[in-house]
């Protein structure tokens, strides 16, 4: 039975690891408190409290384990500046790698690092030269996992059950067309994502950057028009644009056809797809 340890045991490393098992692999979670520790052994897989951007702990609690055939490294710094940012990404990545001597090792980042704004067509092979200096620390992270042979996904926006802020905004009557509504957003169902996650780790030579996206990135306007459609609400009205969105702002149109060249088909192509699961 192949082992993975799923570093981040959230909204996206719970999905994967229910996959994972499913696929007949034993699984451990590590989560950054006891209290979520404690909540996941409950369930169906083992679970480990380590704050993992400290060395000494993943030494104590993580390198004792033989090692894992997966390590997949999915934490999120939930917010904080630069600082947290390396702490919880660059650090984190090189604690695991060293210390759980990992077959095949994983890192989720972001297609934040693209900063493109003009709508054109992104692949791996884009420049990706984020504005923001956390993006930059992202980015410094892939290029350390790449150079000891991992895999990076670059995630679009996450969405799914209890998460998805066009969604919420939609219901709740806070939702706004921004300018003309013309910039592009990508996006990404959580158990789309987790399945691209598990897919990876089994392929038999996946080392490099994948985008992990659906297929349809849709304009602000077109996804707004979507959503108002189907829960027959009013088309949000018009307001200016928000210049301090925390990730910047950028216009683009991620492609994920290097993922679906290895075989990889999402579940929801678009969230046409996701709504008529959600029904409403």
């Amino acid at each position: 039975m192949p082992r993975a340890l799923i570093a981040g045991c959230g909204y996206v490393g719970r999905a994967t690891a229910r996959l994972l098992q499913e696929a007949g692999w034993e699984v451990t979670g590590v989560t950054h408190s006891e209290e979520s520790a404690a909540q996941l052994s409950a369930g169906t897989f083992r679970a480990v409290a380590c704050d993992i951007s400290d060395s000494g702990m993943v030494r104590a609690r993580l390198g004792e384990f033989e090692p894992f055939e997966a390590v997949v490294d999915c934490v999120s710094s939930g917010g904080g500046g630069v600082a947290e940012y390396r702490k919880c990404y660059f650090d984190g990545a090189q604690n695991l790698l060293e210390f759980t001597r990992p077959g095949k090792f994983l890192f989720t980042s972001s297609t934040s690092v693209y900063a493109q704004n003009d709508g054109s067509l992104i692949t791996e092979e884009s420049p990706a030269e984020p504005l923001l200096e956390t993006g930059r620390v992202l980015l410094e992270t892939e290029e350390f996992v790449l150079a000891a042979g991992g895999i990076v996904a670059r995630l679009a926006g996450i969405y799914g059950p209890g998460r998805w802020v066009y969604l919420k905004k939609i219901l709740d009557g806070s939702a706004v067309i921004e300018g003309e509504g013309s910039r592009w957003i990508n996006q990404i169902h959580r158990d789309d994502a987790a399945g691209a996650i598990c897919h990876l780790l089994q392929l038999a030579a996946p080392s490099g950057i994948y985008n992990v996206a659906d297929n349809t990135p849709l304009t602000l306007i077109e996804c707004y028009r979507i959503l108002s459609g189907h829960f027959h609400k009013p088309l949000p009205p018009g307001g200016p644009v928000e210049e301090q969105r925390k990730r910047g702002i950028a216009s683009k149109r991620v492609s994920n056809t290097k993922l679906r060249e290895t075989g990889w088909k999402p579940q929801f192509p678009s969230i046409r797809e996701a709504l008529n699961a959600f029904g409403g």
